[in-house]
């Protein structure tokens, strides 16, 4: 069974209390009193974190910057804390086969459980060859990991509009992933 996010958080040294605390900030900044500070704790010491698969499409990855480099809360914590972000061709230690290996045992262990976060456009042009991540038309690599996810999220406006590479006269033929999934 995966790691939960309290068995996270006391690996990294969160006492307790602390875990408690945070708990109850939680339900009181959702407007859930007390009653929903226990179901907070309960749920975090429960279930097991859920894994991530992040894919990069036609963008800048200013996205991921941005995440990167946010102050609060900081990305390592979201990473080995909050989530199981296993895979990230852009941050990831692994490339080539061995990140595509990784990638492929996720979708596969976790059908129907993890969430694809999505960042860019997808370029139909050119038989979508403007965008070939692994050798693979991004548009067919994203049909392909978003089929048994449980969710999937546009990550920036590259993603959930098209942003820059939907401008006129937009040569790549880019869409947002609204459009192919």
């Amino acid at each position: 069974m995966a790691e939960t996010q309290y068995q996270a958080l006391r690996r990294q040294g969160v006492s307790r209390r602390s875990f408690l605390q945070f708990c109850s900030l939680t339900a009181a900044s959702l407007g859930l009193g007390s009653a929903g500070a226990a179901d907070i704790a309960k749920a975090m010491q429960t279930k097991p974190r859920v894994p991530v698969v992040w894919l990069h499409g036609l963008e800048c990855t200013c996205c991921t910057e941005s995440f990167v480099r946010s102050y609060h809360p900081i990305a390592k914590d979201i990473v080995l804390s909050m989530v199981s972000l296993d895979y990230d061709d852009t941050i990831m230690a692994a490339a080539g086969q061995q990140a595509e290996e990784a990638l492929e045992d996720t979708i596969t262990k976790y059908k129907g459980e993890y969430i694809v976060c999505v960042e860019g456009s997808v370029p139909l042009g050119n038989e979508g060859t403007f965008c070939v991540p692994t050798g693979e038309v991004f548009k067919n690599k994203l049909q392909h990991v978003a089929k048994n996810a449980k969710a999937i999220i546009g990550w920036g406006s590259c993603a959930a509009w098209g942003c820059i590479n939907t401008a006129k006269p937009n040569p790549s033929n880019s869409v947002p992933i609204n459009k192919v999934i």
